[in-house]
């Protein structure tokens, strides 16, 4: 069964497939949502209420959509490639164009070691 996401507004609501979520990046009291075929979107609501939505409307949201740094939470789902010394995260949209993102090292850091933990419970459930 696909989830869903809804943002309220005072002047909109939006309903949002969460496997179409490509990333969220704060831009101060705004945040700009990217969708996977392209779409754009921003909303007058910083990062930290989208996080606390997020947290509440989508039971396990961690698992798929993370926050990565100060200004991004992002789609694990798409992403493509994690680049710690360029400081650069590549996430992949519906028609297989790259998305490149700047996020600082640390956050890289634990992204990618989050993975690492996850492919190792893969390995074990294969044993």
């Amino acid at each position: 069964m696909e989830r869903y996401l809804i943002i309220k507004t005072r002047d909109e609501l939006l309903r949002i497939k969460i496997g179409q979520i490509l990333y969220f990046e704060a831009d101060r009291n705004y945040t700009k949502l990217l969708l996977s075929n392209g779409i754009q979107f921003t909303f007058a609501i910083n990062i930290g209420k989208i996080e606390e939505i997020l947290g509440k409307q989508v039971a396990g949201c961690n698992q798929i959509l993370m926050r990565v740094g100060k200004s991004h939470i992002i789609n694990k789902n798409h992403i493509l490639q994690i680049n710690i010394p360029k400081q650069k995260l590549l996430l992949l949209t519906d028609e297989g164009k790259p998305r490149e993102l700047v996020i600082s090292k640390d956050p890289l850091k634990v992204l990618k070691e989050s993975f690492e933990r996850e492919m190792g419970k893969d390995d074990e459930t294969k044993e």
